[in-house]
């Protein structure tokens, strides 16, 4: 991978975390800096869609997909940083359906906005920050 190709997903993990690490702060009332990795990673990944599946996907397509990839990051993240590191920053045991206090479906189901949001935000910044083509999204 190209130094160039690094900057820019470096740039993008840095702003997405940032962006999660205020969202969480709205939300919760306080965050942790693992917060912020998590975040950017998830930012990544959610852009990294367009990478594997074709352009032309649905918006609604992507963002499921992006629902589920910040779920499975969540749960290996709240493994690593709760569980095994003791960390304790967050615990969903007291919802339902949760999976080891990790992951659980109310959250699940709001990534999904959140990923759309994420999806759209990338593409603008490629564009806005790399001069990377328009984008364009189909919702359907």
């Amino acid at each position: 991978m190209g130094m160039r190709k690094v900057f820019k997903l470096l740039h993008l993990a840095l702003i997405g975390g940032a962006f999660y690490l205020w969202i969480e702060i709205l939300w919760r009332g306080h965050t942790h800096w693992t917060m912020g990795v998590v975040g950017g990673l998830c930012f990544i990944g959610i852009g990294m869609i367009n990478h594997i599946f074709p352009y032309e996907m649905p918006l609604y397509v992507q963002a499921i997909i992006g629902m589920l990839l910040v779920t499975v990051i969540e749960l290996v993240a709240g493994l690593i940083i709760n569980i095994w590191l003791g960390l304790s920053v967050w615990d969903y045991s007291q919802l339902p359906f949760n999976i080891l206090g990790q992951i659980c479906v109310p959250y699940m189901l709001l990534w999904l906005p959140l990923s759309m949001m994420a999806i759209i935000l990338y593409r603008l910044l490629r564009y806005w920050l790399f001069n990377e083509a328009k984008p364009h999204f189909k919702l359907f």
